[in-house]
């Protein structure tokens, strides 16, 4: 029997229904690079096409007939080490994705290869030799045309931007008659950078005597510099002495100087940081940071919920535990929910740990997140930074994980895998016996109790740092506002409390959860209102493009005052963000307003927020991002425009929502010296949501919603999985997702999940039917997420891909999804 070596590759191009690890041989010139964690591309499929995939796994085996061998390795050492390779396993096994698309998640966009084939037309082969080898070949002469137009050679996907997605087909069709020749090359996105370094090759003596005579004086002060400095960058040698890059080369010809190149790191600057000074905290801190750090020397994996009021200093605790943790000597990840929250987060632990914190968000330059990433994977950070893919980052002895915010959707990843970060973290901790720490003013339903069953510890903060009372909160009824002929989102309540804040030249956040200008737009005669062509939503007019925009897949078009149908005049209906701003400096002339929404804030969030504290802005308008985190001691006053908006969904977390973002929104105003207000402008004031929300009563929200779940059966008394079908036909997608709940059905009476008590749901149309052109429908099974549960759901997906009566359709699963 012959043996050889063999590796277990994920590959990029397998889809779900067929993924598992691929047995490759390894051929003798890759036996020293070939080793677990480093990507290779590899023949795949019946056509060979060369695909990129990672190596699992390497053992001696038998030589099988048929068994492909790898094309090459991609990189010099391995990107993933075996924690790594085990968190990706299982990634696939939780989430419902392919291997591949797990190594995806865990690594830096910067390190992905993008695969390019390039066709050739095979040496000797004329046009007329062309046509007569490709005899038979089904569309060959358009494929042959535009190759041989671009010259003998072109890219696949040109190619197929001119002939269509078939045109791979035919090319590896004529490269069988021997008409084309394909070749495949790997490039990453993001290489490594290096910057020119120059030292003395001869000792200092000798390169002064070396360029005494007949050399110019910035020879001589190069000379000088370098043997008083040693090693030094050829551009500040550059600099300092005015002597050129050739003068320098031909220094190094006459052996003077040696050129080398090192490693230069793209990273934020944070020199600008002050260092802190010893973190002081208050009796009722102190007492959560030893309630924790007791829990931090147990050695097993622990959980605890840290639940405080808005304003109560958690950050502190949290810099206490991390100092804790460094100081035996392992490392600790800190998560916020949202980008906007990392630049104040950033400057408070860079003062307290200076360049041993690491940050890791998608804002930043994917340059920044590489170079960042490698600094960590090399051991030279103590402490990761960031949102949610941070959780992903190679930091190795990880003692404490912090999710602040725990409760926000955020969390959740929206694409393949869908992991909530919080089960992510639980994972490490249970690898690592290291401490998880949720905080939150207003934790999660299910987080809130599993620490009042125990599952949880719990650490409690119920005073502000600052001795300060919590915000007085107004309840302002919008129904009276109507009747008192008021039809602006101001309401006069807001009104007078923001003229005596400015008045007092202090300052104001106002939040309204929805951008654009107009809500839509509506034809008064025929009522017509416009909706996007690949979605079934309304357009939202923008005024500062004059434009109809899609949320969803982005659809712009230009807006008309006329109905497009009967020729009526169109009337704006509903309010943004915009359209507030607008009514904003209407009633208060000359008050400088800031808008902050995904329209102004892409990638500027810390010089929006720098220029609101810097310039004492007098008003800041914003959706949710300006809802949380943030700590303005000159806010005082803080108001809600529209507070039913995120409460009448249809979303089972919705009254979970909306509490949150209240509670969160309100406590922004009074973390300073002056006493907080905020006003809660709704349409159901009497509301038990907005009431609780108010008194930043969380107790009290959270007994009535535990006792609505428990009827219900929503999390945590069960879990949700969510099936949605989509495809370009509706009927078809409707046949598919009934097919799939009656499959359901069958696989719910098998005994390994009937003890369960199952119930499937549906089909029912997505909240959003169609989306960028596609239909979707849902079923929902609300079970048990336990072994058995995902191995049917895992099996069910495979069997609906493998359905020819499929084809051109998705399903997708989520468990206890976000949305």
């Amino acid at each position: 029997m012959e043996t050889a070596e063999i590796v277990k590759i994920a590959v990029s191009a397998a889809p779900y229904s067929i993924d598992k690890p691929y047995d490759y041989l390894v051929p003798p010139e890759l036996l020293e690079t070939a080793v677990p964690g480093v990507r290779v591309t590899v023949p795949f499929g019946r056509g060979n096409r060369t695909s990129e995939g990672i190596i699992l796994a390497r053992t001696p085996g038998e030589k099988m007939q048929g068994l492909k061998p790898l094309l090459s390795v991609l990189d010099r050492g391995p990107v993933l080490d075996g924690d790594g390779i085990a968190l990706a396993l299982w990634l696939r096994q939780r989430y419902f994705c392919t291997l591949f698309e797990a190594v995806k998640a865990i690594l830096p966009a910067g390190l992905w290869y993008q695969i390019r084939e390039v066709w050739h037309v095979a040496e000797g082969m004329d046009r007329c030799a062309a046509d007569g080898a490709a005899t038979g070949i089904r569309r060959a002469a358009p494929v042959l045309d535009a190759l041989f137009a671009a010259g003998g050679s072109a890219e696949l996907s040109v190619l197929e931007e001119a002939c269509g997605k078939e045109a791979g087909t035919v090319l590896r069709a004529l490269q069988k008659a021997g008409v084309t020749v394909c070749e495949t090359a790997a490039r990453r996105r993001i290489g490594d950078k290096s910057r020119r370094m120059v030292e003395l090759a001869v000792s200092a003596e000798e390169a002064a005597s070396l360029t005494e005579k007949r050399s110019s004086p910035q020879r001589r002060e190069a000379v000088r510099l370098l043997a008083a400095e040693g090693r030094m960058s050829a551009a500040e040698v550059c600099y300092f002495t005015g002597v050129s890059m050739a003068a320098l080369r031909g220094m190094e010809k006459a052996g003077i100087v040696a050129f080398s190149a090192e490693e230069e790191l793209r990273l934020p600057d944070l020199t600008a940081v002050e260092p802190s000074g010893p973190i002081v905290l208050n009796e009722e801190q102190e007492a959560a940071f030893q309630s924790i750090r007791t829990l931090t020397k147990t050695g097993k994996p622990e959980a605890v919920l840290l639940q405080g009021v808005t304003g109560s200093g958690k950050t502190q605790v949290y810099l206490r535990l991390v100092q804790e943790i460094l100081s035996r000597g392992r490392r600790a990840m800190v998560l916020v929910p949202e980008i906007v929250l990392t630049p104040q987060m950033m400057r408070r632990f860079s003062a307290c740990f200076g360049d041993q914190v690491a940050m890791l968000h998608s804002s930043l330059r994917m340059t920044e997140r590489y170079d960042q990433w490698k600094r960590i994977r090399r051991g030279e950070v103590q402490v990761v930074l960031g949102t949610r893919s941070a959780i992903f980052a190679p930091l190795k002895n990880v003692g404490l994980i912090v999710l602040d915010e725990e409760q926000e959707s955020s969390y959740q990843s929206e694409n393949p895998p869908r992991y909530h970060t919080r089960d992510v973290a639980k994972y490490l901790c249970a690898r690592d016996k290291s401490t998880l720490v949720l905080g939150s003013a207003t934790p999660a339903v299910e987080t809130a109790w599993n620490a009042e069953h125990g599952i949880y510890h719990k650490a409690l903060l119920r005073r502000r740092y600052n001795r300060q009372a919590l915000p007085e909160v107004l309840v302002a009824d919008l129904k009276q506002e109507i009747r008192a002929g008021n039809a602006g989102m101001v309401g006069q309540v807001l009104r007078t409390e923001l003229e005596e804040n400015l008045r007092r030249g202090e300052q104001s956040i106002l939040l309204l959860n929805r951008r654009g200008s107009s809500r839509y737009l509506l034809c008064g005669e025929c009522g017509h209102v416009p909706e996007c062509p690949r979605c079934s939503v309304a357009l939202t007019y923008h005024s500062a493009n004059g434009r109809l925009m899609c949320h969803y897949c982005g659809h712009s078009e230009r807006s008309s005052d006329t109905c497009p149908v009967c020729g009526g005049i169109m009337k704006h209906v509903g309010t943004g963000t915009q359209k507030v701003e607008g009514e904003l400096h209407d009633l208060f002339p000359g008050t400088e307003v800031l808008r902050m929404d995904a329209d102004t804030a892409e990638g500027r969030h810390e010089q929006l927020l720098d220029k609101f504290e810097r310039e004492r802005i007098p008003i800041l308008l914003g959706t949710q991002m300006v809802a949380k985190g943030l700590d303005f001691p000159q806010v005082t006053l803080v108001g809600v425009l529209a507070a039913d908006l995120s409460l009448y969904v249809d979303n089972y977390r919705a009254a979970e929502r909306t509490f949150s973002l209240l509670t969160q929104v309100v406590g922004r105003a009074g973390r300073g010296g002056s006493a907080g207000r905020a006003v809660i402008q709704t349409y159901t004031p009497e509301n038990d949501v907005i009431q609780c929300a108010a008194r930043q009563d969380y107790q009290g929200f959270y007994e009535r919603e535990i006792r609505m779940r428990r009827l219900r059966r929503f999390p945590p008394f069960a879990d949700l999985f969510t099936f949605t079908v989509s495809g370009t036909e509706e009927g078809a997608v409707l046949r598919a997702a009934v097919a799939v709940r009656e499959e359901l059905r069958r696989l719910c009476a098998l005994p390994e999940l009937a003890a369960g008590e199952p119930e499937v749901l549906g089909p029912a149309p997505a909240p959003v039917m169609k989306l960028n052109n596609r239909y979707r429908y849902r079923c929902l099974l609300v079970g048990k997420n336990d072994r058995p549960t995902r191995e049917a759901v895992s099996w069910l997906l495979k069997a609906f891909a493998n359905d020819r009566a499929n084809r051109g359709m998705n399903l997708f699963v989520d468990c206890n999804s976000m949305e």
